[in-house]
């Protein structure tokens, strides 16, 4: 027996065990792909959803932004082998996306595709979109509050971006370690929701929408990291810094919530001759790796959750398929 193929079958036949369990229910269910950055969630949801007809939504808080294609290592619609993708592509980079905005679309999206008779797959390794969904995140209603945003803006300027992040850590240091400093349209918004709410940016789980079944991508920790470092360089290789160059071209800049992901800022910051070249790319491979611990000790958290080995998961999906 081919243990690999058969290790991760086995992971397909239990969804479709699931599935059927829920149709027998009358409950509406999805599937969640989770995982740290390079474990290999795109290609496996790709795949079950040729399975169990399903189409995909993304939960990557980076591959909603347009243009930025390349440094979010988005999916081209080449290989998404007639598989429907959910939002991607759906805001411009200077545009503010909170949690809220991505619940409403994704539920709208989800919702779309149980009318089709198909089955939703959210897969990605944000893990605030990835909750708002799975534990129905009950986002806090505070209206923007756009005095105490120019308030906080001159606090920034002035002051940097690790100064910002100080404030909300004392003001609200759960939502501080969620949160990356760099991030300063999301401090700015936890802090907003803190001062002008009088309340922590606490996301309250209500009553479960949907029957959920997460499969979580395992990797040894520096087997991960190399694959980082590996797709990093490949990233590279196809064009990153040139996106970059474009994309300030446009008129986007690092002051934008966008422009902080990952590769995007570092690129930004050889630009204006900061760093060399050679730092940037270690620099990225660095907050890379940090942001997948940061992945994985989210997703430890989980309690109703499968895990497949990577590696058999490669494996088997590299394989040719009759």
């Amino acid at each position: 027996m081919d243990f690999t193929s058969s290790a991760t079958m086995i992971i397909f036949e239990d969804v479709k065990k699931f599935l059927a369990n829920c149709e027998s229910q009358g409950k509406p269910a999805i599937i969640a792909i989770v995982g740290p950055t390079a474990s290999g969630k795109t290609s496996l949801s790709i795949e079950l959803a040729k399975e169990i007809n399903g189409e995909i939504v993304s939960a990557d808080s980076r591959q909603i932004y347009k243009y930025m294609d390349i440094g979010t290592d988005k999916i081209h619609e080449s290989n998404m082998q007639g598989i429907k993708h959910h939002l991607i592509d759906v805001v411009d980079p200077s545009e503010e996306f909170t949690l809220a905005d991505y619940k409403r679309m994704a539920t709208k999206a989800i919702n779309e595709i149980h009318r089709k008779k198909k089955i939703p797959i959210l897969c990605g390794g944000t893990g605030l979109y990835l909750n708002a969904i799975i534990q129905n995140y009950q986002v806090p209603p505070v209206p923007p509050q756009y005095d105490l945003r120019q308030k906080l803006a001159r606090y920034y300027e002035e002051h940097g971006a690790q100064a910002l992040h100080k404030l909300l850590e004392e003001r609200d240091p759960a939502a501080a370690k969620q949160i990356h400093p760099n991030n300063v349209t999301y401090v700015v918004r936890a802090l907003e929701i803190n001062l002008a709410g009088n309340q922590v940016k606490r996301n309250q789980a209500g009553g479960a929408e949907f029957s959920v079944y997460t499969i979580g991508i395992d990797w040894p920790r520096e087997t991960l990291y190399e694959r980082i470092n590996g797709r990093v360089d490949e990233l590279m290789g196809s064009g990153l810094l040139n996106e970059v160059k474009t994309l300030l071209m446009r008129g986007y800049n690092e002051k934008m919530s966008s422009m902080s992901s990952l590769g995007y800022l570092e690129l930004i910051e050889f630009l204006k001759g900061d760093v060399t070249l050679d730092q940037a790319v270690e620099n990225i491979k660095k907050n890379t790796r940090n942001y997948c611990k940061r992945q994985l000790t989210w997703f430890r958290r989980y309690k109703d959750i499968q895990w497949v080995d990577g590696a058999r998961l490669a494996t088997y999906l590299s394989k040719p398929k009759a």
